[in-house]
């Protein structure tokens, strides 16, 4: 199994790898540029391709994130920006031989038509990856919204990457948190979960999973991450019985938890690898 977590760029890519096999990581995730911004980068590609060698030769499994305002579902005057922005991050993700750029599931836009934002998240997807000739992924990542929300089932996830037109460079990342809070996984169902996954195809495409506790109930619709042990309300054991699941146990797990209980990342991953590793 392939722990690790969410790492600052600040010393650039390369800085970012080498960061992450300090803590005692196996896998990390990093934003390929502001995180605050949908602008275009011009990378330093000599400090990627550096960032590339280092983890091959490390065996670190890398995925990115897009910046914070990226949607699927965008106002009809941001679109071609997040078009760009997407197809930057792609580019950088790729340089630096990460396996995927993981998005958020679009959010409803029409109350009175359902199906619009599917139409302008496809529409979105297929713009990005009509000239995509690399091998790094979009990754759909489920929402955390009340159970109904937009982006809180796999039948979506699974059948908004059918109806592109690229469906071999997208892929899927699960997050923990984010599936408690929606009762996507309850933490009780993870029988039901798998079997469900299995049947539609959802497993065969999920390259990464965002490891989080919840500080809220299982149905809360709130967003809110909590460390994995002692902190959230999702109990270890349900933790357990979902990650030696086959489906599961050779996906990169990233973790996205805070520090206010003095937790560092290099204790939470000893701990994860102490105990499931």
């Amino acid at each position: 199994m392939k722990f690790g977590c969410h790492v600052s760029i600040k010393e650039g890519y390369l800085g970012a790898a080498e960061l992450a096999k300090s803590l005692g990581a196996e896998a990390y995730q990093f934003f390929p540029k502001n995180p605050r911004s949908l602008g275009v980068k011009n990378f330093n590609e000599t400090d990627a391709t550096a960032c590339k060698q280092f983890c091959k030769q490390n065996k670190l499994v890398s995925i990115t994130h897009t910046p914070y305002p990226t949607s699927l579902t965008p106002e009809d005057n941001k679109q071609e920006d997040v078009i760009q922005s997407l197809q930057n991050d792609l580019e950088i993700s790729e340089a630096c031989g990460a396996i995927g750029v993981v998005v958020h599931f679009g959010k409803q836009k029409d109350s009175k038509d359902p199906l619009a934002s599917y139409h302008v998240m496809i529409n979105i997807l297929n713009a990005v990856l009509e000239n995509w000739e690399g091998q790094c992924k979009i990754l759909l990542e489920n929402n955390a919204g009340k159970p109904g929300s937009m982006g809180t089932t796999m039948e979506e996830l699974v059948q908004v990457r059918k109806l592109c037109d690229d469906p071999d460079h997208i892929g899927f990342c699960l997050d923990t948190c984010h599936a408690f809070a929606s009762e996507f996984w309850t933490g009780e169902n993870t029988d039901e979960l798998i079997m469900k996954g299995s049947e539609l195809g959802y497993f065969n495409y999920l390259e990464a999973i965002h490891l989080n506790n919840s500080k809220y109930p299982v149905g809360s619709g709130k967003d809110r991450h909590a460390n994995i042990f002692g902190h959230g309300y999702i109990e270890a054991s349900q933790f357990e019985l979902f990650l030696q699941q086959p489906s599961v146990k050779k996906v990169p797990m990233i973790l996205e938890t805070p520090s206010e209980f003095g937790i560092t990342k290099e204790k939470e991953i000893k701990q994860l690898y102490d105990r499931w590793g």
